[in-house]
């Protein structure tokens, strides 16, 4: 895969950050205060935007809320889990295939911490199998 994610955020299904990694290394540094402020604003802002959807959803499908922010700088895709666990992925903002690339992390998610008997459901994600796999997957740009 191109190296054209910037990074990933995952936020458990309170709008609390309990993972995040840079995959670009001409990133401007935020500190861990900006980024658990990012996570619970744009959960926030997910949870508003189920609402706001102009026609009603089919019945027995809810409304997804906001899945993609794009810019000139950067592309912010959206996967939320049946979980409620949503997963932000930064991109540059002609990458194609997105929605394709976070599934894949969410798979690799699903296989590697929700499968750790170890690991706590909404806790921060320390798992080395998972960074392992996940830093193969998307190779970070120096």
């Amino acid at each position: 895969m191109l190296s054209v994610v910037f990074a990933l955020i995952i936020v458990n299904r309170a709008g609390g950050l309990i993972y995040q990694r840079d995959f670009h290394a001409g990133l401007n540094k935020l500190s861990i205060n900006d980024y658990l402020v990012l996570a619970g604003t744009f959960h926030g802002v997910h949870a508003i935007t189920t609402r706001l959807n102009p026609l009603p959803p089919p019945p027995g499908t809810p409304s997804s809320g906001i899945e993609v922010l794009e810019s000139d700088a950067f592309r912010l895709q959206c996967f939320q889990a049946q979980t409620g666990t949503k997963f932000l992925l930064f991109t540059e903002p002609h990458q194609p295939n997105v929605d394709a690339v976070v599934r894949r992390v969410y798979e690799l998610y699903a296989d590697y911490v929700m499968k750790n008997p170890f690991y706590q459901i909404d806790m921060p994600v320390k798992c080395e199998a998972f960074d392992r796999h996940l830093g193969s997957y998307i190779k970070v740009k120096q």
